[in-house]
């Protein structure tokens, strides 16, 4: 892992998660971004996208953002929400750093958006979570590779409840300049026919906006889900699934395998 700086964090798992060598990098996220379905009658306002490794998750990941190549052009800011998986976050961690980097350059941070939610009684700047962190290092690639230069808000969402995940979110929400990406893999670690079975109905609750029934062994970005679900149905906003699979159909053994899902709203 590279030593980060005062003002940027450097990738955490470039070399592990997916390729560090930028050109490799580009060509892997473009060939994947290729395959996927893409098009959409109108822009997503939203995201549900998984973040392990590429060669598990990838395909998954770039049915989501292959939804954003019509209308690049439109967003500049991405706020880009996901569990810790490395460290406890109490509440909602933000960054001090002025921007992430990955192998495909620097991603500035809209400094003046973390702020102003970091008034939030829930909400503390705290670097030491997000420096080994994956669940958002490992969507920039795809976002820089569909939308060049963007504005980041990065938040990492701990031992908070989805009301308060709505509420922030709710404060971020912007107009058609803005994204919201939520980062989650699904059930984890069970055989695949179990994980098919768990993961439906995950995704039926996704679908049919039951923010309350989602829970950890659903998700491990459930809270970030919940409270994206439950402000999206306060807006009018429902979830379209883009796809659904295992690490089972991807890569690796079937006994232990971890979901994958990807939405749109």
């Amino acid at each position: 892992m590279q030593r980060a700086s005062a003002s940027i964090r450097p990738p955490a798992v470039a070399g592990l998660f997916y390729t560090a060598d930028p050109r490799r990098l580009r060509a892997t996220v473009t060939e994947l971004l290729s395959a996927a379905p893409g098009g959409a009658d109108a822009a997503p306002k939203a995201l549900i996208a998984p973040h392990a490794g590429y060669v598990y998750s990838g395909a998954v990941a770039a049915a989501a953002f292959a939804t954003l190549r019509e209308r690049a052009d439109m967003i500049r800011r991405v706020v880009l929400i996901g569990p810790p998986h490395y460290l406890p976050v109490r509440g909602i961690a933000v960054p001090s750093a002025a921007a992430f980097a990955t192998p495909l350059g620097e991603v500035r941070l809209d400094r003046e958006a973390l702020a102003e939610v970091a008034e939030l009684p829930f909400v503390a700047t705290a670097d030491a979570p997000h420096a080994p962190e994956h669940a958002l290092e490992v969507e920039l690639p795809f976002l820089q590779a569909v939308l060049g230069d963007f504005a980041l808000v990065p938040l990492l969402a701990g031992d908070c409840r989805p009301a308060q995940v709505a509420e922030l979110l709710g404060r971020l929400w912007g107009g058609a300049d803005t994204l919201l990406v939520v980062s989650s893999d699904l059930s984890h670690y069970h055989d695949y026919d179990t994980a098919r079975r768990l993961d439906a109905a995950t995704a039926a609750a996704i679908e049919r906006g039951d923010w309350a029934s989602l829970g950890g062994s659903d998700a491990c970005g459930h809270v970030s889900v919940a409270g994206l679900l439950a402000e999206a149905c306060r807006r009018g906003l429902g979830a379209q699934r883009l796809a659904l699979c295992n690490s089972g159909d991807t890569a690796g053994s079937r006994d232990r395998v971890v979901g994958y899902g990807a939405w749109r709203f």
